[in-house]
């Protein structure tokens, strides 16, 4: 069965909306009374005039569009921005500019997509020694760079 997301809609907000049959994100709008502007290298936070209620057990990921980052530039922050089940505040997008000209964020305007996943808690204990692996204490690149 799929979880039901509760959303107060304020300032006329559209609901999020999956633009094809089989899409995996649905997408939020921007709700602005005036335009943003976002120059190279900026952030902005935009509003959405959404407002959740997540069932318990299940979180909302907020992630870029695909055609903004490719076409200018523009992602998502902290990807995956996470909505929080008991979270009940306005959502907002941490957008960014990395591209090499202004973006300018219009009311209306689809700048994140959302997901719905299921989320897993964990039992956190703590531990003097750990078993032994192939990769040991290998970080970033350790299994190689192809």
């Amino acid at each position: 069965m799929e979880p039901v997301i509760l959303i107060k809609a304020e300032r006329g907000a559209p609901l999020p909306e999956y633009q094809t049959e089989h899409a995996a994100g649905a997408d939020i709008c921007a709700r602005i009374d005036e335009p943003m502007v976002i120059r190279p290298g900026n952030r902005a936070l935009v509003p959405t005039g959404l407002f959740m209620e997540i069932e318990p057990g299940y979180e909302v990921q907020v992630r870029p569009r695909s055609g903004l980052a490719l076409k200018h530039g523009i992602t998502v922050l902290n990807t995956p921005g996470t909505i929080d089940s008991d979270y009940r505040g306005e959502v907002s997008v941490l957008l960014a500019n990395f591209g090499d000209s202004d973006w300018t964020v219009t009311d209306g305007a689809r700048i994140a997509q959302i997901i719905v996943a299921p989320v897993s808690r964990a039992a956190f204990r703590a531990a003097e020694t750990l078993s032994e692996t192939g990769r040991g204490a290998g970080g970033y690149g350790s299994t190689g760079t192809h």
